[in-house]
């Protein structure tokens, strides 16, 4: 039985059926046929992607946080990258074969001479970003009045007789083992961590006492404490060198902007250390990267914009 209502109002219920058929005929247009762009599939990316980006990385602090620095740069502009973890030795062969597009922390002239010297044909050196000489040594803090390693000696008291080092295997371990030989230091070597060696440090410091320590550049530890190296006539510990941007031959063909980019990259002893001191802090390196930015938005500007 027909509702007596429905006949009373022949113009309502014609404009419901005029509606709901507007409403299907809407669904069809907008929705869901294959190779539609209804509401519900996904829309095109405002940046289109702009390819992948290789970056080999070496397990040192200042290694991983300048990766992590480009790698999170770089997406922000559309590309991918994947960062890849390997010793030297690999790192410089996957780098000669295309295998990898980028490393940004080779040590030049001395300590990846013979790596260079190997697969240069195959390389480009987009030249230095760190803009302090990167060298290892025995570092004390500004407040120690001495100056040069062959005064050690006559201030053995105030320095315990220790040098307070990191792991044994490391290299500068080696090279403060052969300066305590050479220059004749009635000192004992302190095997250990790098964590406990900077928390030594950092209580020496605070309390004003004479502490030596093996120490290299960049590290975020001269970000912290007014810190020198102790001249080294004997060179145990060899010449200041440089940390160049290493690429692949063929990357300036293929990715020229992110090339212009990385032969602009530049960074002071300060600015690298604040980067690492936020890792060292407990945030991921990504995380470290990204804070970084915000608060340095101008000095990325001048690698990215030129």
């Amino acid at each position: 039985m027909v509702p007596k209502s429905v006949f009373k109002k022949p113009a309502l219920a014609v404009l419901c059926l005029v509606v709901v058929l507007l409403l299907i005929a809407s669904l069809n247009g907008c929705g869901g046929q294959a190779g539609s762009t209804g509401a519900n599939q996904p829309q095109a990316s405002a940046t289109k992607a702009k390819g992948t980006i290789r970056i080999g990385y070496v397990d040192w602090a200042e290694d991983i946080a300048v990766s992590n620095l480009w790698k999170e740069i770089l997406e922000k502009q559309g590309y991918t990258v994947n960062l890849q973890s390997a010793d030297v030795a690999p790192l410089f062969v996957g780098l000669s074969k295309d295998d990898l597009d980028l490393f940004l922390d080779a040590w030049l002239p001395v300590t990846h001479k013979a790596y260079w010297d190997k697969y240069k044909k195959d390389l480009q050196d987009y030249g230095i970003w760190y803009q302090s000489p990167a060298r290892i040594g025995l570092v004390v803090p500004n407040y120690v009045t001495i100056n040069s390693i062959d005064q050690m000696n006559s201030e053995r008291s105030k320095f315990n007789g220790q040098v307070i080092g990191i792991d044994p295997g490391a290299g500068i371990m080696k090279a403060a083992a052969k300066a305590i030989k050479d220059y004749g230091l009635n000192f004992k070597l302190i095997q250990g961590s790098e964590a406990a060696m900077m928390a030594a440090l950092e209580k020496a410091y605070r309390d004003k006492n004479w502490i030596v320590i093996t120490g290299w550049s960049p590290h975020w530890m001269f970000a912290k404490f007014q810190l020198k190296y102790l001249s080294d006539p004997k060179k145990d510990f060899g010449e200041a060198e440089g940390l160049h941007t290493l690429a692949n031959k063929d990357f300036s063909t293929k990715m020229p902007q992110v090339a212009a980019e990385l032969k602009r990259f530049k960074l002071t002893d300060q600015q690298i250390g604040g980067l690492e001191a936020l890792i060292n802090q407990g945030m991921t390196p990504q995380d470290a990267a990204k804070k970084w930015i915000d608060e340095n938005q101008n000095v990325v500007d001048s690698w990215t914009k030129g």
